[in-house]
């Protein structure tokens, strides 16, 4: 990668917000009209019996019923049942597991925060993935293509001791993250990216299948506070020109949190140069807002 030239191009942003709402319905008793009393009792008199005329003909015994037989009782189970369950997991994180078992080597989409990204699930039809969670109370939701999902939930410790940096795409948009911890250089010991690389403080970790058709894909980035007292971190994101997105439009979000901040997000329309620049990377210095961090 050191031998690729780098185009730095600044990109223009929009935040984007969400917005809930909640409904209420409630209803009053029918009441009878104003004025209206119940009617008076109507006297009944002078009743007489009358009977027919009786019936001299043989009575037929009557014929016993027979009762249906009962059928015995059948447990019902549901082997194709979807479940998810969610744990803590160290830096902030959550350990996730999707059971479907009726679903095997199934695409699969998975929601965190506003994150989405694809997977798939085993030959058993488990997903198993730890997520760097973006919120303290944590939920994740899974969804398979026949509509069936669930839904797991935790509580994440020390979500105010990370700053974290997810950025998702869709498709072969070729975008990555790359944080450079101190003074390091591209190639160097504190060059962390999902492709490789380690750091004192940063992690970097991709997620999606990229296997999968028009795979939602995602990164994220984790600077881990506690682990250095006093390092700065320089982040960019690079997107590489290839032959399957040169010449057209791409884009992507990116999700920032930070210590007490709320999660926010920023959108992105990159134009690839046209398929003449291949190999080539754009390395984008400006996509999330500040993106120099330095230890607390």
């Amino acid at each position: 990668m050191l031998t690729k030239r780098l185009i730095a191009m600044v990109c223009g942003t929009a935040a984007c917000a969400l917005a809930l709402g909640n409904f209420m319905q409630s209803g009053a008793p029918l009441r009878a009209p104003a004025g209206q009393q119940d009617p008076k009792p109507v006297a009944i008199q002078a009743i007489e019996l009358t009977s027919a005329a009786p019936n001299t003909a043989p009575r037929r015994p009557a014929l016993p019923v027979l009762a249906e037989p009962a059928a015995p009782a059948q447990a019902v189970t549901d082997t194709c049942g979807v479940t998810a369950v969610a744990v803590p997991a160290p830096l902030a994180s959550a350990k996730t597991i999707l059971s479907a078992p009726c679903h095997p080597h199934a695409r699969t989409s998975v929601h965190h925060s506003g994150m989405m990204f694809t997977a798939t699930t085993d030959a058993a039809g488990v997903l198993s993935v730890t997520i760097p969670a973006l919120s303290q109370q944590a939920v994740f939701i899974f969804e398979l293509p026949d509509g069936r999902g669930a839904v797991a939930r935790t509580k994440v410790e020390g979500l105010d001791e990370v700053d974290r940096v997810a950025l998702q795409w869709t498709g072969d948009a070729g975008f990555e993250i790359h944080a450079l911890e101190g003074s390091a250089s591209y190639g160097q010991p504190g060059h962390v990216w999902s492709g490789g690389g380690a750091g004192a403080a940063s992690q970097v970790s991709r997620f999606g299948d990229a296997a999968q058709p028009m795979a939602r894909m995602a990164e994220i980035y984790t600077f881990d506070r506690a682990a250095a007292t006093d390092l700065g971190v320089a982040l960019s994101v690079e997107a590489e020109v290839t032959a399957l997105n040169c010449g057209r439009d791409v884009a992507a979000q990116a999700l920032e949190l930070r210590a007490a901040a709320p999660l926010r997000s920023r959108d992105l329309t990159l134009a690839m140069p046209d398929c003449a620049a291949v190999g080539d990377f754009l390395v984008l210095n400006n996509l999330v807002q500040d993106l120099t961090i330095a230890a607390r």
